[in-house]
């Protein structure tokens, strides 16, 4: 697939992945589209991201979904990438006391049902154009879960199975590809709380992103995960061991 002449709209584009993916790609001669729930943290975002539209919306929010794509359609009407990267995590045990299904409900909402919400909204944009990807950005608990985050690996396994099965039914009906970034542990502000010091730079996650979108690679394996994938496939126990020794 082409790197560059294309309108991108990010999701979680205010900083982290999201934004190191926005500035790539306006480095590569794109159009980027930055979103995000807070106004202030997007507009220091789109300053770092040469000739980028900033535009607040909450994804989890229907109707903001709704006048998001009305938008879209409207004003980038050649909108040709949309990168799904917004996410929530919760970190806590499976224990009494702790809420977990109401944190891993919001993490559902917020990693898997809006992007499905999302893509829905945009893909009549999407289909018009000669050439178009939809990239769910996922994780590498997709794989093997880390046990103090099981509502947010259990919606990065939901947010992987949507993402084969979206790959499978656009196949057939047009240009659309269906593309999923897989990061390790990122050095990130969402990932701080979970030692995401010991992570690989968000500038690393883009730059494999788009060398394995020219490749037309549509699972992308970033760093750790493709050692990890194959730990897992060969040996599931010792891969959730991994996971969860640190």
């Amino acid at each position: 697939m082409n790197i560059s002449n294309h309108t991108v709209l990010i999701t979680g584009g205010s900083a982290g992945i999201g934004l190191a993916l926005g500035q790539l790609l306006a480095e590569n001669g794109n159009r980027v589209i930055l979103t995000g729930r807070n106004e202030a943290r997007l507009q220091q975002a789109v300053a770092q991201v040469p000739g980028a539209t900033a535009i607040a919306c909450d994804v989890t929010d229907a109707a903001a979904v709704a006048q998001l794509a009305a938008r879209v359609e409207a004003e980038f009407g050649n909108l040709s990438m949309l990168i799904n990267n917004a996410g929530l995590a919760y970190l806590y045990e499976l224990l009494p006391g702790t809420d977990a299904a109401t944190k891993a409900a919001a993490e559902m909402q917020t990693n898997y049902l809006a992007p499905m919400r999302l893509t829905e909204a945009l893909l009549p944009v999407l289909l018009r154009q000669p050439e178009a990807a939809v990239v769910n950005v996922s994780s590498i608990v997709a794989f093997s879960p880390v046990a103090v985050m099981a509502g947010y690996g259990a919606s990065k396994a939901a947010l992987h199975a949507y993402s084969q099965a979206l790959r499978h039914t656009l196949s057939q009906h047009g240009a659309v590809r269906v593309f999923e970034l897989m990061p390790p542990l990122v050095d990130t502000e969402f990932s701080a709380e979970i030692g995401g010091h010991r992570g690989i730079p968000a500038r690393q996650v883009a730059e494999e992103f788009l060398a394995a979108l020219q490749q037309d690679t549509y699972e992308i394996h970033v760093g750790q995960t493709a050692e990890l994938y194959q730990l897992f496939r060969a040996d599931p126990a010792q891969a959730q061991a991994l996971m969860n020794a640190r």
